[in-house]
């Protein structure tokens, strides 16, 4: 996704869809491969982003003067912050595209969302190359970073870029040479690109992009967006048991029975410390499994037997090791 006919690819692929009443029972094969793409579970992190995305984006649609209004979307991993990122900048897309068709005799219209993974190590010159990539813009090993620069920021502005997501973001150290000389970039391109941007890494607020002048900088133009681990609680609401509950809704099993997995909320909550990604990640592998070996169905014992991610493990400290 991160050159221009991937992300459109991504885009405008149609998500997998959860079995409707009525629909001819699918193959093995075709469940496997559903519960491996799966569907985008909607969070309340989610639903913040969108909604920021499109207050910003009117924001700073007219703003010439200074950089646009930006959002950062922080957390611990498995939290589900990369998924957000991308379900909104699909949404963004598909609403462009609805808006803007192609032209007759066009192969597409204008292109409005960038997504760029800041590369480890990143330079000045490999982040703006990445960028570069993105929309296949000619890079010789003779050009300096200016001239890169220039390009990309011509050739976004003509191809009509409103939204550029930047993932990985934690990845930049501005108190070293070569990341106060990227931070300085991306502050640079924030100036000169008509577009909103928005930033997604882990725990960014505990790393030195939040201090020193450039993290003032950058720290006083971002809205933060916590995408942290779903409480069992929130007042009268009850997230985390939500979102078990679309979770198992959106099953393919032909012999699950419906409320098993909110029966195990605590159980579950105790084994992912409520992280999305942990969770969604550990009821897929248990269906994928109950398909396989013919059971149909998810138990707190299939549960049990999935080897989770390291990160939820830990968090589980009566797991059977």
């Amino acid at each position: 996704m991160t050159t221009w006919q991937g992300w459109q690819c991504f885009a405008t692929t149609d998500p997998p869809a959860p079995p409707q009443p009525g629909d001819p029972p699918r193959s093995v094969a075709e469940r496997l491969a559903y519960h491996s793409r799966f569907v985008t579970i909607r969070t309340p992190a989610i639903d913040t982003l969108a909604t920021q995305v499109r207050t910003l984006m009117i924001l700073g649609r007219h703003q010439q003067a200074t950089a646009r209004p930006s959002l950062i979307v922080t957390g611990p991993a498995a939290a589900g912050k990369t998924t957000a990122l991308l379900h909104v900048g699909r949404a963004c897309h598909l609403a462009h595209q609805r808006k803007n068709p192609a032209p007759p005799g066009s192969a597409h219209a204008s292109i409005p969302v960038a997504y760029v993974l800041v590369p480890p190590g990143a330079t000045a010159k490999t982040l703006i190359t990445e960028f570069a990539r993105y929309l296949a813009i000619p890079v010789t090993a003779r050009m300096t970073q200016t001239q890169i620069t220039d390009a990309v920021c011509h050739t976004y502005t003509a191809a009509g870029i409103q939204l550029v997501l930047i993932d990985e973001i934690h990845r930049l150290n501005p108190r070293t040479t070569t990341g106060a000389q990227t931070a300085d970039l991306i502050k640079d391109l924030t100036e000169r690109l008509p577009a909103t941007f928005v930033y997604a890494g882990i725990n960014v607020t505990d790393t030195p992009l939040f201090t020193g002048t450039r993290g003032a900088q950058l720290a006083g133009r971002a809205t933060l967006v916590t995408c942290g681990p779903l409480p069992a609680r929130h007042g009268t609401r009850q997230p985390f048991l939500d979102v078990i509950t679309d979770i198992e809704n959106a099953l393919d099993l032909t012999h699950h029975k419906p409320g098993t997995l909110p029966r195990h909320a605590v159980y579950l909550h105790q084994r992912t410390a409520g992280r999305i990604g942990s969770l969604t990640r550990l009821i897929r592998q248990a269906a994928i499994t109950a398909i396989s070996d013919g059971t149909e169905r998810i138990t707190k014992t299939t549960l049990e037997a999935v080897q989770l991610d390291h990160l939820a493990e830990t968090h589980h400290p009566t797991r059977t090791r």
